[in-house]
Formats: structure tokens, C-alpha cells, sequence
């Protein structure tokens, strides 16, 4: 893979159907007032998604679908914490021992409800990839990668995203792949899987050593029986989107390439960007828009187009998050928004009654067109990210015969 001025062509839109799932009730995922996790955001996408006819285009479906219920939900989180978080959201009281009333994650009204209705909508995403009703998949909701089994962590109740795998691996699914781009280290999901050579989790995010949850270093590579099937790119605070890109050229496709997952499960957090106030990344909405161009080529490419999305981490609530996530799902139907497209003016008065804030008038940041210089170029010892890139590929590229040093 040679220079990249600007992303090649997105597959053709007829292999691109998008079925999203979708229910008004999912911005109940609320943890209240003054919190990061607003659900304005989510509703901020879907409504700039609809202005801009993303969801009216003929590949795209917008469907409702169950909550997840217990034997679902089981699949990934033990009984009693199941339990515990019911408790806690119908009585109010928390539950430490659960990480249920941290500050991270305080007890709702609602919450199991809540909650449950967001992993229900990555599992019907899951479904519909599955059965073959639709080759891509989203809930833009979703992406609440560090629920553990028995605890919530980081803004996450339960955990979609390894609950839609853990349902795929139950359908007799033998390989599926996770790509997180969060900036913070998809953790819930690598534990979910660690030991499952079934399952290949990729997650770059920021280094451990400067952000939550302090986890992700390049030797977290998997347990026994699964060695090299746990992937961490552990990025340095100020990495921008020319040398995240190289980072993820560099160990994303390789790994997909060998692996030939049958399912591409993927996780899109956007609070790598440089406004995002609770990490230290400077990618651009451009950048980030590359990138979903490139999960998707390479979803077609590994993984016979059958491609799951899911939302993430994201706190700048208004600049960010909802040109962002519906660049991501335009990308997913086969139809890109144009970055220099204007946001709609009633979107944008939208914003201003719901929010008190200014939207952003157009859908790029100015940086549309990103230059990356491949691993293939040559490695700068001397770099922090190139340093970080080596890392990751020499702890696990090995395991799947790859040259840590010259695979492509």
C-alpha cells in the first residue's frame, strides 16, 4: 500500500445495505445531568442523519428490535451482576461492589431497562449480519466496551459489543473480528475474549500510562491457546491523524488479512478528536471519516462485507459526535457525505434550541484530504508512534506468520 492522498472509492452502494436499529427510548441510556455521557449526542446524529437524508437513502433501513433479556445478556455478564444492576435501578441505591453509583457510572432510574435496550440493539444488528438480511449493520448507540462480567466500568452498564460477538460465536460463528478506534482501550471486550482463539480484538487507543483504564500495553496478546489474538496499539497523547492512520495501516489490515474473519465487528468511539475533553488525541473528523472508509474496504475485503457498527466514547457533544457518527453511517450505506457538505440550517437551529450551543456549519474540520506515509516506507526509530507500531507487531504478528518488520 502506497501514499494515501485521500480515500480510494467506498465499495459500490449496491453491496452496502445498512439496516439501523434504532428506538427513541435508547437516549434513556442517561446517567443525569453534568455527566460525560450525554444521550444528546445520539440524538444529535440521528437527527443530523435524517437532515441529511443518510437514513432516507434505498440501502438504508431504519428497524426497532427487542431488549436483550437475560440469557443474552449472560452470555457475557454473570447472574448476579445482572441482577445487582436491576437492584440498583429500581431502588436507587448503588452497588460498589458492582462499580454501580461511581461517579463514573452512577445508579439511574431504569437503569437494567435502559441498558438493556442498548445491547439489544447490537445483538438484532448482529442478527440481521448473520442471517444474511443485511450485509452491514448498526447501532450507533452502542459501543460500551468496558462493561466487565461482574462490573460496570466507564460509563458501561452491559457490554453490546461483546454481547453481539458472544451471540455470533453461539450461532457457530468460528472467527469473528472486534477493531475498536475509541481513544481509551477497549478492555471489556478483550477480557470477554481472551482466552477464545475465536475471537480477534483489535483496539488502538491512547497509551495506558496517560488515560483510562490503564490498560492496553502490546503484551496483553491473548491467553493460552489464544496467544496473539488480543491486539494493542498504545498511541502517545498528541498523535494526529497522519500518524494514527500510519498506526492503524500498519497493524489493522495485516492482522485482517490473516485472520479472514467471517464477521467484522467494530467499535467507533470519537473522542480521539482534539477537542474531545477527556483524552489527549488530535484526529480530525477527516481523519476519523478515513478511517471508516477503511474498516468498510476492509470488511468486503476479509470478511465478506458482513460488517457490524457500534458508537463509543465521544464527549465533545455537539462539534464532534454527530458529524462524525453519521460520516460513519453514510460510509456504512455505500454513500458518503461529501466532507465540504454544509450542515443543514434546521439541524443547526436544532442544536441551538436542544443545546444553547453553535453547530458546526460544514462536515469536514478543513482536513479532508490526509496524506499517510505507510509502514511499507520505512520505520523511524526515533518515533514515538513508530515505536508504539513496532511494538504491537512484534508481539503479535509472529503468532500469525507475519513478519513483524515487512508484512504489509
Amino acid at each position: 500500500m502506497n501514499v494515501m492522498s485521500s480515500p480510494a472509492p467506498s465499495p459500490a452502494a449496491e453491496s452496502c445495505a445498512l439496516r439501523v436499529f434504532w428506538d427513541d427510548d435508547l437516549v434513556s441510556y442517561d446517567f443525569g445531568a453534568g455527566h460525560p455521557l450525554n444521550p444528546v449526542r445520539v440524538e444529535l446524529t440521528m437527527a443530523l442523519a435524517r437532515e441529511l437524508k443518510v437514513l432516507d437513502a434505498p440501502t438504508v433501513s431504519l428497524e426497532g428490535f427487542q431488549p436483550a433479556d437475560e440469557d443474552l445478556l449472560g452470555l457475557v455478564h454473570e447472574p448476579s451482576y445482572i441482577a445487582a444492576v436491576k437492584q440498583a435501578g429500581a431502588t436507587g441505591r448503588p452497588d460498589l461492589r458492582h462499580g454501580l453509583g461511581t461517579p463514573d457510572n452512577p445508579v439511574f432510574t431504569g437503569m437494567h431497562e435502559a441498558s438493556s435496550l442498548v445491547a439489544g440493539a447490537s445483538v438484532a444488528a448482529a442478527r440481521a449480519v448473520w442471517t444474511g438480511r443485511s450485509p452491514h449493520a448498526a447501532n450507533i448507540a452502542g459501543g460500551l466496551h468496558h462493561a466487565m462480567a461482574g462490573a460496570a466500568s466507564g460509563f458501561c452498564v452491559y457490554n453490546d459489543p461483546a454481547i453481539a460477538i458472544a451471540w455470533l460465536l453461539a450461532q457457530g460463528a468460528e472467527r469473528v473480528a472486534y477493531v475498536d478506534v475509541d481513544v481509551h482501550h477497549g478492555d471489556g471486550v478483550q477480557a470477554a475474549f481472551y482466552d477464545d482463539p475465536r475471537v480477534l480484538t483489535i483496539s488502538l487507543h491512547e497509551s495506558p500510562r496517560t488515560l483510562f483504564p490503564g490498560t492496553g500495553f502490546p503484551d496483553e496478546t491473548g491467553g493460552k491457546g489464544a496467544e496473539g489474538t488480543a491486539v494493542n496499539v498504545a498511541l502517545p497523547p498528541g498523535t494526529g491523524d497522519a500518524l494514527w492512520l500510519r498506526a492503524f495501516d500498519a497493524v489493522v489490515p495485516p492482522l485482517l488479512r490473516a485472520f479472514r474473519p467471517q464477521v467484522l465487528v467494530t467499535q467507533h468511539g470519537c473522542d480521539g478528536h482534539a477537542l474531545d475533553p477527556l483524552a489527549h488525541l488530535i484526529l480530525s473528523v477527516d481523519g476519523q471519516r478515513t478511517a471508516y472508509a477503511m474498516l468498510h474496504r476492509l470488511a468486503h475485503e476479509t470478511a465478506g462485507g458482513r460488517w457490524i457498527v457500534t458508537g463509543g466514547g465521544g464527549y465533545e457533544l455537539v462539534q464532534v459526535v454527530p458529524r462524525a457518527w453519521t460520516h460513519l453511517l453514510a460510509e456504512a450505506s455505500g454513500q458518503p457525505v461529501p466532507p465540504d457538505t454544509p450542515t443543514p440550517e434546521d439541524w443547526r437551529d436544532f442544536v441551538r434550541i436542544r443545546t444553547e450551543q453553535i453547530a458546526p456549519r460544514r462536515m469536514t474540520d478543513g482536513t479532508s484530504v490526509v496524506e499517510v506515509r505507510t509502514w511499507g516506507e520505512g520505520y523511524d526509530p526515533a518515533g514515538p508512534v513508530d515505536q508504539a507500531i513496532l511494538a504491537t507487531r512484534r508481539a503479535v504478528f509472529p503468532e500469525h506468520g507475519l513478519d513483524p518488520l515487512t508484512d504489509l
